[in-house]
């Protein structure tokens, strides 16, 4: 047993499925849902909204690692790359007045899927992201918020616009 491990032992990791295209008959993230990935991560519309800050983004690692204990350090820029083109997307988009993110760990600090990932939020001024509860969508909710942020990236990367030379 991993060390501050809390998946299930049968658990079926739903962020392995989104990164190798394995979908399931569910409202579980699709591929469409996917917005930006690379060799080592994997950025996409999550499918659990909060009611003022719908379309969050969550970055993993390709490689499944259940929490920050067992995260390698040397990942933790891919993440944050990801994370700030994300921003960047979503501050052009959603036209967001700001964005945070946020990471949890084991049980009691909200992890409720065992791999490794950050939240990406847009933040809008008097949202009450931290008062609400989040509520599960329809896959057909998710589209319009994951074409924008990929359009953008796709737009962006073709022709230099995004001031980071490294996605």
């Amino acid at each position: 047993m991993k060390l501050y491990s809390h998946k299930p032992e049968d658990y079926e990791c739903p962020f392995c499925r989104v990164v190798s295209g394995n979908e399931k008959q569910n409202n579980g993230t699709k591929q469409r849902d996917i917005i930006y990935q690379n060799k080592h991560v994997t950025a996409f519309i999550a499918s659990k909204w909060w009611p003022n800050n719908k379309g969050h983004v969550l970055v993993v690692p390709n490689a499944h690692f259940e929490n920050i204990y067992e995260f390698p350090v040397e990942m933790a820029a891919e993440i944050h790359r990801a994370a700030q083109l994300t921003a960047f997307a979503m501050k052009s988009t959603y036209g967001c007045d700001g964005i945070s993110t946020r990471q949890h760990n084991e049980p009691a600090g909200n992890q409720d899927v065992w791999h490794y990932h950050l939240h990406v939020y847009p933040r809008y001024e008097n949202d009450n992201l931290y008062l609400t509860k989040g509520h599960y969508t329809e896959p057909d909710e998710r589209p319009f918020y994951a074409e924008k942020l990929r359009l953008w990236i796709q737009e962006n990367k073709k022709v230099g616009n995004y001031d980071r030379n490294s996605f």
